[in-house]
């Protein structure tokens, strides 16, 4: 093998890339035209339609059952007054229809002792209410 030239000049090796696009052309081609494109795994979803509106009658209804600074329990507007949880739990199943699951809304006093919410709450499960909130007052300036 010679790899210079008489004159001792050195030739530049030539790359020539057409064959090789070429190749990676006809590799693209054929991968596009034997690939196939089918959905083997799908998942069904059975979306829900929508009805027509809710009467009044059926929306869920809201029980406020408020206690005050003393510690003192009103349902609505009736006064259960500084009574224990199954006094608390016996007002709530004499006020509220049976059958019907409200919610109870507890609105307490800033000053109201954290034991009294908590009866309350303990009064609501056991009467068989299962949703609960609370009502709070919001501070301008804060």
């Amino acid at each position: 093998m010679k790899f210079r030239t008489a004159g001792g000049l050195r030739e530049e090796p030539f790359l020539n890339l057409v064959p090789l696009i070429d190749v990676v052309l006809v590799i693209l081609i054929f991968l596009s035209v034997t690939t196939t494109f089918s959905r083997t795994a799908q998942l069904q979803i059975d979306l829900p339609e929508a009805d027509e509106a809710l009467p009044v009658d059926s929306m869920p209804k809201e029980w406020v059952v408020a206690i005050t600074a003393d510690g003192a329990v009103f349902i609505g507007e009736r006064a259960v007054g500084l009574g224990s949880v199954e006094d608390i739990e016996a007002a709530l199943l004499a006020m509220i229809p049976a059958g019907s699951k409200p919610t109870i809304v507890i609105e307490a006093d800033a000053k109201t002792p954290h034991q009294r919410v908590i009866d309350v709450m303990r009064a609501a499960q056991r009467a068989g209410f299962e949703k609960l909130t609370f009502s709070v007052e919001r501070v301008e300036g804060r």
